[in-house]
């Protein structure tokens, strides 16, 4: 070996020793605990899948065990005797932050971590009474509680877990790894709904359909969205190529064939850092029946993620967009989505809310004390106007997903406006008109508002006057001599 070979592989393996030395010192045990030790000797052999994930984690590598995640601690509400030790069966946000305090402290400011407080909500209102029924009788849950929305709303949402007299947790609230799940030590948010026990892979959670676990569906079919895209048509022909397993996973660098939901919400970039927060790339909340900027939401939840404008995050997405695009084709990209959100916004959304909220006033005044939300169709037809498809033509559009935009958006839309809501609503204004009083004045001032907007700009086509007939039937004449 020459000179010069001998004197760089001895500088080689000095700073590979240093680097060694530095791991040992950096706040990481240097040996699995002899506690952890006690329950890998058991769980080897009773719980084997567990184990096994567990030594294919990187907890496993950095001498991270069972009992560094679940210690408890004396007084904690969920804490129970273990084989001679105090554990909790949950995990949560603030038992990862005494290793993860950066990634804890971002998730627990995001919407992510918020999402369990859909409990009040119209949704939930759904599943306890429409849906569902008071036959789930529990500890926690005397009086019962809706089958519907354990099984349906909370295991996305989170449920808030209860502790039963004996330490034993709440069969209505547990099993539960929903995103906004509410833990018994006070924190908000589940770590394990997207870092699946107990390998917490990086590939896995990277992976899209990761988030099609709740994502998806009539009102928020993200996963659909993303599949149909030419986004995710790259990534199923190109998985190979992603490099899914990457420690930097750098968009534009360790891969280019497709972003994920990851790439674009969470991962770095070269120009952004990883983040817990998903929603500081985003400037549009599609949620609401009107359309509004995400850092409202953050503002009315207090959270310190607020000071970041819609306007700053739209400009982070920019960043991660031009990671393959180039200026041009992101700056028109967000002009054709956010005239679709302003098309949805003043044709549908406000027009809609106003009616229906008239509306509601007037069955309120036939019915009295026997109206109740979700007994009569009319109710239905708004919900699902924009919780469903006011919701898919919005998440299409921002996820270039051409087909959800339109025939299940934008056509879905114009479908039950003019079949269904608008009837519906005539319908109400009769019901009132017949009860008189009260009713009949409110049905009046209904039926006014319905035709000011059945002739405005957006509708007044569907009265036989339309604004833009002539444009049109050019347009058409084109058509037909072009396929003559």
């Amino acid at each position: 070996m020459c000179k010069k070979t001998l004197l760089f592989t001895l500088f080689f393996l000095l700073v590979m020793a240093s680097a060694g030395f530095a791991i040992t010192t950096s706040g990481l045990p240097s040996e699995l605990s002899d506690t952890s030790k006690m329950c890998v000797e058991c769980h080897s052999s009773t719980t084997v899948n567990i184990y096994q994930q567990w030594g294919n984690s990187k907890h496993y590598r950095a001498n991270v065990g069972c009992y560094e995640c679940h210690e408890a601690q004396k007084g904690d509400k969920d804490a129970i005797e273990h084989n001679g030790e105090l554990i909790s069966i949950i995990v949560s946000p603030k038992d990862c932050s005494k290793c993860h305090e950066k990634e804890v402290d971002e998730f627990v400011n995001s919407h992510h971590a918020k999402a369990g407080r859909i409990m009040g909500s119209l949704d939930n209102i759904l599943a306890e009474s429409a849906e569902g029924s008071l036959h789930f009788k529990t500890e926690a849950f005397p009086n019962g509680i809706s089958a519907a929305a354990v099984n349906g709303c909370w295991q996305c949402h989170g449920s808030v877990v209860k502790v039963n007299k004996d330490g034993s947790l709440d069969a209505a609230t547990w099993p539960n790894t929903g995103m906004g799940r509410v833990n018994p030590d006070g924190s908000e948010g589940s770590c394990s709904a997207c870092h699946y026990r107990h390998e917490f892979s990086v590939e896995q959670v990277r992976n899209p359909e990761n988030c099609g676990k709740c994502h998806m569906g009539p009102d928020h079919p993200q996963i659909e969205i993303y599949n149909e895209s030419k986004h995710g048509i790259l990534f199923h022909a190109n998985k190979d190529k992603m490099n899914l397993d990457s420690p930097k996973w750098v968009v534009g660098e360790d891969y280019f064939a497709a972003p994920t939901c990851a790439t674009c919400h969470m991962s770095a970039t070269k120009d952004l850092p990883v983040t817990h927060n998903v929603g500081l790339r985003i400037k549009w909340n599609n949620r609401p029946p009107l359309i509004k900027q995400a850092h409202e939401t953050d503002k009315k939840w207090g959270l310190d993620s607020a000071k970041v404008t819609g306007d700053m995050r739209k400009k982070n997405m920019e960043k991660v967009c031009h990671s393959c695009h180039n200026g041009n084709f992101v700056s028109n990209f967000y002009k054709q989505y956010e005239a679709q959100l302003t098309l949805y916004n003043e044709k549908w959304a406000k027009p809609g809310s106003k009616l229906y909220k008239k509306a509601t006033e007037v069955l309120k005044a036939v019915k009295g004390d026997s109206y109740a939300k979700f007994s009569q169709m009319i109710d239905y037809t708004w919900f699902e106007l924009w919780h469903h498809e006011g919701r898919r033509v919005r998440h299409g559009a921002s996820m270039m997903a051409p087909d959800y935009t339109q025939w299940h958006g934008n056509y879905d839309l114009a479908k039950h406006w003019y079949g269904k809501y608008v009837p519906e609503l005539k319908e109400v204004i009769h019901m009132g008109k017949e009860k008189g009083g009260k009713a009949k004045k409110l049905a009046g001032e209904l039926e006014k508002m319905l035709t000011s907007v059945m002739n405005d700009e957006n509708h007044k086509w569907s009265i036989g006057k339309d604004p833009a007939s002539e444009e049109r039937m050019k347009r058409r004449k084109e058509f037909l001599d072009r396929y003559k």
